[in-house]
C-alpha cells in the first residue's frame, strides 16, 4: 500500500477513540484550526534621500514587474517617494541617494549608518558628489550672494561630497541615474547572500558588444567611453553621440591618454576640463584629470 495522506488518517483515529472509550466527539480533528509557525521576518528596506534630483529613486519605482517581487521579499520600512508608511529601525538594507551638502546632512547620514546593517549608495550624487560637486571648484559664498536675497539664512557646506567621505559604505552603484537592471541585481544579490555582478570595464566594451561604430574614430566626436564604467548599455554612442561619463570612472582609467585624444579631436583646454566636470566631477580620477589640464600637464 502507498503512503496514507495525513488528512485521511485523522477521522480513523477519531473512530478508534470512540470505540475504545465509548465517548462521542462532537467534532473531528480536521475541524480544529491549523496553526502554522510564523516564517522568518522579511528584511527591512529603507530608501533615503540627500542632495539629488530623485532620479535614482525613480529608477527603483520604474522596475515595475521586478518591484512587485522585491516588495514581496522585503518590508519597505521607509521610502517617502513611494509610501507614507514608516517602520522604525534598525534596517537590514538602506539605499542612499544624494550627496552631503549641509551640516544637517552630515548628522543625518551618521544616524542612518548606525541604523543600517548594510548601506548601499546609488547614483552619481551619492558615489561622487554629483553635478553639485561643481561647487568644489568655486566660491560657494559668491554663489550664495548672487542667487539668494538673504544668503545669511542658508546653512550649507563649501563642498558636495559622496556618502563614503563620511561613513563606511558596503557597496556603491554608479550612474546618473542608476540602471534599473543593475539596481535589481544588487537587491537580488543582497537577498540571496551573494556578491553583485556589476561590470567594472569601460563603455567601449559595451559598444563592441552592440556592434557600434566608435564615434571618436568614425566621426571625430569626443567621447569619455574609454574611461567610463559600463552600465548604461552604451546609450549615447548608440545614437552617434559621445559618452558623457554618467557612470563615473572605470577601473584604472587612462585619463592622460584620453586627454591627449580629446585635444587631437580639436577640444581646447576649457572644453576638456568641462567634459570631466559633469555628473561625476568629484570622482577622484576625473577631478585629477581636469586639474591636470588646468595645470597645463597634458
Amino acid at each position: 500500500m502507498g503512503d496514507i495522506p495525513i488528512a485521511a488518517s485523522s477521522p480513523a483515529g477519531a473512530g478508534e477513540d470512540t470505540a475504545q472509550h465509548g465517548h462521542h466527539h462532537s467534532h473531528t480533528h480536521a475541524d480544529a484550526p491549523v496553526e502554522t509557525a510564523p516564517g522568518p521576518p522579511k528584511p527591512k528596506l529603507a530608501v533615503w534621500k540627500f542632495a539629488s534630483c530623485d532620479g535614482c529613486q525613480l529608477s527603483l519605482l520604474n522596475c515595475e514587474d521586478e518591484l512587485l517581487q522585491i516588495a514581496d521579499s522585503v518590508t519597505i520600512a521607509y521610502f517617502p517617494e513611494a509610501t507614507r508608511a514608516i517602520v522604525a529601525g534598525p534596517y537590514d538594507l538602506s539605499l542612499v541617494e544624494g550627496s552631503i551638502t549641509t551640516p544637517e546632512d552630515v548628522r543625518r547620514i551618521h544616524e542612518i549608518r548606525e541604523q543600517s546593517a548594510t548601506l548601499v549608495t546609488i547614483g552619481a550624487c551619492a558615489t561622487a558628489g554629483g553635478i553639485q560637486a561643481l561647487r568644489n571648484f568655486a566660491d560657494v559664498g559668491a554663489f550664495r550672494s548672487i542667487v539668494y536675497a538673504h544668503p545669511e539664512y542658508l546653512s550649507t557646506l563649501d563642498t558636495s561630497t559622496p556618502i563614503a567621505s563620511h561613513v563606511d559604505v558596503d557597496y556603491e552603484l554608479r550612474g546618473c541615474p542608476v540602471d534599473k537592471g543593475q539596481l535589481v541585481e544588487v537587491l537580488a544579490a543582497y537577498l540571496n547572500g551573494r556578491k553583485p555582478r556589476i561590470p567594472t570595464y569601460s563603455v567601449c566594451v559595451e559598444c563592441k558588444l552592440k556592434g557600434n561604430l566608435c564615434v571618436p574614430v568614425a566621426t571625430g566626436t569626443p567621447c569619455l567611453g574609454p574611461v567610463t564604467q559600463a552600465g548604461c548599455g552604451a546609450l549615447c554612442p548608440s545614437y552617434g553621440r559621445g559618452c558623457y561619463g554618467c557612470f563615473g570612472p572605470s577601473d584604472s582609467p587612462n585619463t592622460a591618454a584620453l586627454t591627449r585624444q580629446l585635444a587631437e579631436l580639436g577640444m581646447d583646454d576649457r572644453d576638456i576640463v568641462r567634459v570631466y566636470r559633469t555628473f561625476n566631477a568629484g570622482a577622484p580620477e576625473f577631478r585629477a584629470a581636469s586639474e591636470a589640464v588646468e595645470a597645463g600637464a597634458r
